[in-house]
Order: structure tokens, then sequence, then C-alpha cells
């Protein structure tokens, strides 16, 4: 069986527009009935940038609201190169020629970190075009000013060490510790950075960006902004400081400042909802929470011990209609005690429940006893907490909890996690004590819980 997976926009094929003889990359997502272009700043490129599925899901919310436009700005990505000097003049007319391939008369800007600046000199050169501008986690100067303002960007000296070291460890995933150090652990969000940074440009061209980009400065355009605009920022972002975010909303006319909490500065991680239900909330006046929904669940994670050699003994044939009968059974046995079904993964199956999650702890069982009666023998792991629903699919931490307490299970057991037991402590189940676990790419140490049958 199929991935049962919740509605997702799917994104363009990507497309150049052309500004003079510059090729300019985009692709958009989603059909919303405004377009939002996203101005990633440095780091860019338009393909490799949704692989990571979070990226994908955060854009995919948006398009909710907006349809998504997505750049490479010159020099990066799937753009030329740069050659030169960066200028104003350039930037706008790359954001021009994007909106003209299209067939937009106007557009919301999003600037991200140094996308900002180039967010800023177009509304202020084409306000005519521009519907409104976010900016999140803006950068005004990368150096202090010669009057003494933005004295906390740092000196000439510490921003050449910082890309210096940038640099050093780039392509490699190293990074990620900077823009998003709460999931500085987690491999393949590392395997996806270091992809992205790879084909975004080499080091040499990271360097002589960082260079080019030394001097922006974004204070000549805030007088001229006249239209609608929200700042965004997590107070404890550890890339960009907060200040530079105050400073701008302070001199745009009629800015709005949020200042969200949080250490990440990757929108896509940590509270993205809060960030996305801001924007909804500035672009439409109100909060749907679109697809996005959290509910509180117990997540089951059943898994086939040994299936690759039982495979490999049965044969082809033999095996598939043995498995065949193990999904017949698997989903039977859900159905009778009120499991959903989210989706098999191989041999495994994912599944939720709602209320007490002592109803699922007995499916679990009924589900390693009916196996037993074919021949096979299973592993359970469970988990009881929030989690996110797009469509038919569920995510975030309680789905990896689960999974992880799973894995942690040897031949024939159910685990779960300390919430699911203390949760059905007085239901009459009877658990031994596993003592404490760390689980992989999960924080701290975690009781688990073996069911007694």
């Amino acid at each position: 069986m199929d991935s049962t997976r919740g509605t997702q926009p799917v994104p363009s094929t990507t497309r150049w527009a052309r500004n003079g003889g510059t090729s300019i990359a985009y692709r958009t997502i989603g059909e919303g009935p405004v377009e939002l272009v996203f101005l990633s700043g440095l780091i860019s490129h338009v393909e490799a940038l949704l692989e990571e599925p979070g990226v994908m899901r955060f854009f995919g919310r948006l398009a909710q609201t907006a349809r998504v436009v997505l750049m490479d700005g010159r020099g990066s990505g799937l753009s030329d190169p740069h050659v030169g000097e960066l200028s104003d003049d350039e930037d706008v007319g790359d954001v021009q020629a994007v909106l003209d391939a299209l067939g937009t008369d106007r557009a919301v800007l999003m600037g991200y970190t140094g996308g900002a600046s180039q967010a800023l000199a177009f509304a202020a050169a084409h306000p005519e075009r521009t519907l409104a501008l976010l900016l999140y986690a803006p950068v005004v100067r990368n150096l202090p000013g010669e009057d003494g303002e933005i004295a906390w960007a740092g000196t000439q000296e510490e921003r050449a060490r910082r890309v210096a070291l940038l640099v050093a460890e780039w392509g490699t995933g190293a990074n990620l510790a900077r823009i998003a150090p709460t999931v500085a652990d987690d491999e393949r969000m590392r395997s996806w950075l270091a992809r992205l940074e790879r084909q975004s440009m080499t080091p040499s061209g990271m360097e002589r960006m960082s260079a080019a980009l030394a001097q922006v400065d974004v204070r000549p355009h805030l007088p001229l902004i006249r239209v609608p605009t929200l700042v965004l920022h997590r107070t404890e972002d550890q890339l960009i400081d907060v200040r530079h975010s105050r400073y701008l909303a302070e001199r745009i006319a009629g800015a709005r400042l949020v200042e969200l909490p949080g250490i990440d500065n990757l929108p896509m991680v940590g509270d993205a909802e809060a960030l996305l239900g801001e924007i909804e909330a500035f672009l439409t006046g109100g909060r749907r929470g679109g697809g996005l929904q959290r509910e509180l669940l117990t997540v089951l994670f059943t898994d086939i011990v040994d299936a690759t050699t039982r495979a490999a003994t049965l044969g082809d044939a033999r095996w598939r209609d043995l498995l065949a009968a193990h999904d017949a059974a698997v989903r039977a046995t859900l159905a009778s005690f009120g499991g959903e079904e989210v989706k098999t993964i191989g041999d495994a199956f994912l599944a939720t429940f709602a209320g007490p999650p002592s109803q699922a702890v007995r499916c679990a069982a009924a589900i390693v006893d009916t196996l037993h009666g074919l021949g096979l023998t299973l592993r359970v792991g469970m988990h009881t907490g929030e989690c996110e629903r797009i469509g038919g699919d569920v995510g975030g931490m309680a789905v990896h909890v689960a999974a992880r307490v799973g894995s942690t299970a040897g031949p024939g057991e159910i685990l779960v996690s300390g919430t699911t037991y203390g949760t059905v402590v007085g239901s009459g189940l009877d658990f031994a004590d596993r003592g404490m676990h760390a689980l992989k790419g999960v924080p701290g140490a975690w009781p688990i819980f073996a069911l007694r049958r």
C-alpha cells in the first residue's frame, strides 16, 4: 500500500526570467490569490531548497494564503553567476523580471535575512507593484555605519572571522548550528543543508558574495517605504540580532514589529506555526490555521522482526502473500479498536488513536497476538503527545518519539513511553519498567515501559 498523505501543493517546474543578459531562476508553489515572492538572500537553490520535508511543508502552508514564488538571486543556485559589484538596480530589475515573466502586476515581497535589502529596494523603487512587505530576521547593514549606528553588527575583523569559518565549513552541514541550533544534531537536516550550500555556490563564490554584501545598507530606502510592512524576528535568534528588526520597524512608516520566542533563525525550525499565523493574519486579517492542526494522539508503530531474512527464506511470491495477510490482519484489528491507519512504510504500520491511550495499548497486544498466529513476530512502539496533522498525514516530535521507542523494542515486545504509561495507570494494564533511555534525535532521557501479557 502506498503512503496516505495530506494534500500538498506541487511546485512548478523551474523557469528563468531575463534581466538584460542575466537569467534568474524561479518556481512557484500553490495557486493562492496573490503572489508572495520569497527572497532568501545569500544561500538559495530553488530545487534543493524543497528537498527537506519541513521546508516544503512550511512553503506548502504559506501557499494556502498566497502563491509562493521562490527565486535564486544572481550568483546563487540556478541563476547566472554574478559579475562585478552588487547593486540595488540589479536587485530591483531581477525581481521585476520575475514578476513580468509571471504576468503579475503586484506582489507581496518576503525578505529573509539578507533578502530584506532586495525587498526594501524594490518596494522603495516600485511601490505600485508592491502589495506589502514581510521582513523576517532582516539585516540593516552587515557592518556598523560610519555614523556610529548599527554598532551591534560587529567589527570588520569579527565579520571576517565569521565569514572565514563559514567558508571553511561550507558544504558540510556544520553551519546548521548557526542557523538552527535546536536541530544541530539532526543528521537529515545537516545533510540537506550541506547539499543546499554546495548547490547554491562554491566556497570561493561564497567568499566573493560575502565581500560584495559587506557594504549593503538598507537605510536609504526606509523613508521611501509606503506599503504595509510586517517585521518578524525571534527574540533570541543566534544568527541575526533582533535589534536589526527593531531598528527597521521604528523607521518604516506604519510598520508592525512582532517578536516571537526562539533561538532558531531558519523559519521552518522551531515554532513555525506561530510565524505562519502572524503572516496569515497580516495578509488576510484572520487566522484560519491552514491545513496544519495539532491533536493529542497516541502514535503506534509496528514493524516485522527480521523481515528481510523471512523474505529471502520464503521467496518473493510467498513473502508477498504473507505480507498481504499481515496488512489485512493489522487493518482489521485497528478498525476493531478504533485506530486510524496513517500509512505503511515498507512492512511497518503507522497508526494513531484519539482518546484514552489504553485502547491503543490493547490494540497493539491484539495485533502482536494475531500476527503470531501467522508466524510473524512484531515489535511495537507507542507514545502519546501532540501531533501535527496535515490532511491524512501526521508529523511532529510525538511521531518521532514513538518511532524511536519502537526501535528499542525486542521481538514480540510492546514498548510505551513514560507519557503513555502515566496516562494508562489504573486501566488494569501491567507494565515492566525498562529504565531511562536516550532516544536518537530527542532531547533528554526518556522512561520506557514494556507491556506485560
